[in-house]
């Protein structure tokens, strides 16, 4: 793979004076690639793809594509092709008739033969499997169905970067889960790069071998789903990757005899493994902070020093885990969230609202964040 097959250099747009949606757009993409582009609305992630595409252009900055800036060239000269969130069909045309319809327009010695237009829409057609509705209008397809048609139809042409912008967020979760798994089957398909612009952790986390996390038209952190989760640079990326978001609270760290330890909510707990390991490299002193827990790496446990006592004021079952939201006797909130395989039934009637439990984590699952920057103290 390229390390430089598409590349990003410093993209600034804004809409309004004042009101900048990029504010200094870096990215490398390589060759063969899938990158998703993740962030709240207004994070600036749909103008970066419409900016590769060439559908906007850049207050300042430039794309640039195997070695070539494009940054002026019009859409149809930059060999990407994008598939929207509205579908963007022809709904007076058939099946056939839209997928055929970015072939008609071939120019010079890329125009095709008949033959050879229709043997690749045909083809395209098969790999999303939509080759029996090809004599159909869109009004007659389902939501996922046009998907597919939407995803043929930005395949029919050969090129070199495939864009996708939210394409599955008008479609109902069930349909969601089974597009989100034909694309990764597409993926292995077909041999082009990926980038893939939604607002949902869970697409780009099961999608993308890279995630960019974008917030306030500013790249967050870029890199693979298990580095994002586990290694988040700051409590933004923090929050936003994992669900139920992590626990936070003001704490104090201390260091004392060379360990670390930790007082969240009258507990004391050394702050162990790779995280205290970590610390220690980097000689942190005993300071104010954010402690990160993830719900996940909280569980239920006896009363003890280095428990937490709490009382349960929502319990959500959610079928292999149940989500207890819980209040400290100090008024913090956290949520825990524990498998319902191996609760034994009694447990489980004793996890009501209002019930008192005790919760603890070991000290290597956390994360400390610096109050002020919010920066990871040990990642960031």
């Amino acid at each position: 793979m390229s390390d430089s097959f598409l590349e990003l250099k410093n993209l600034k747009k804004s809409f309004a004076p004042g009101e900048a949606v990029l504010q200094g757009i870096n990215l490398t993409i390589r060759q063969g690639e899938f990158v998703t582009l993740l962030g709240a609305s207004g994070c600036g992630k749909t103008t970066t793809l419409r900016i590769i595409a060439g559908l906007e252009q850049p207050d300042s900055g430039s794309v640039w594509l195997e070695g070539q800036d494009v940054t002026a060239l019009e859409p149809n000269q930059r060999d990407v092709n994008t598939v929207f969130q509205n579908y963007a069909l022809y709904p007076h045309l058939t099946v056939k008739q839209n997928i055929l319809f970015p072939l008609q327009n071939l120019k010079g010695e890329d125009k095709l033969s008949k033959e050879e237009m229709l043997a690749r829409a045909y083809d395209a057609a098969k790999l999303v499997q939509i080759e029996g509705l090809m004599d159909r209008k869109p009004k007659a397809l389902s939501g996922g169905q046009r998907q597919r048609v939407a995803i043929g139809r930005a395949m029919v042409r050969d090129s070199k970067v495939f864009l996708m912008d939210e394409p599955l967020s008008n479609l109902d979760a069930k349909l969601r889960n089974q597009m989100r798994a034909e694309i990764i089957l597409l993926r292995k398909k077909i041999d082009t790069t990926f980038i893939y612009v939604t607002h949902d952790q869970t697409e780009a986390m099961t999608l993308g071998d890279r995630i960019v996390i974008m917030k306030d038209g500013f790249i967050q952190q870029v890199g693979t789903p298990t580095e994002v989760f586990e290694h988040p640079v700051n409590l933004f990326v923090a929050g936003f990757i994992g669900a139920p978001q992590m626990n936070t609270f003001r704490t104090e760290l201390v260091r004392e005899n060379g360990k670390y330890y930790v007082t969240p909510l009258g507990s004391r707990i050394e702050v162990d493994g790779e995280t205290g390991e970590n610390l220690a490299a980097k000689a942190v002193d005993s300071r104010s902070v954010v402690l990160g827990v993830r719900p996940e790496h909280i569980t239920l446990s006896q009363p003890g020093p280095h428990a937490i006592p709490c009382t349960i004021i929502v319990n959500e079952m959610m079928g292999s885990e149940l989500h207890i939201h819980a209040e400290t006797e100090d008024g913090a909130q956290l949520v825990v969230r524990v498998p319902t395989l191996g609760l034994r039934r009694q447990e489980r009637a004793e996890l009501v609202n209002g019930a008192k439990i005790h919760v603890s984590f070991p000290g290597e699952v956390m994360h400390l964040f610096d109050p002020e920057t919010e920066r990871n103290l040990i990642y960031g």
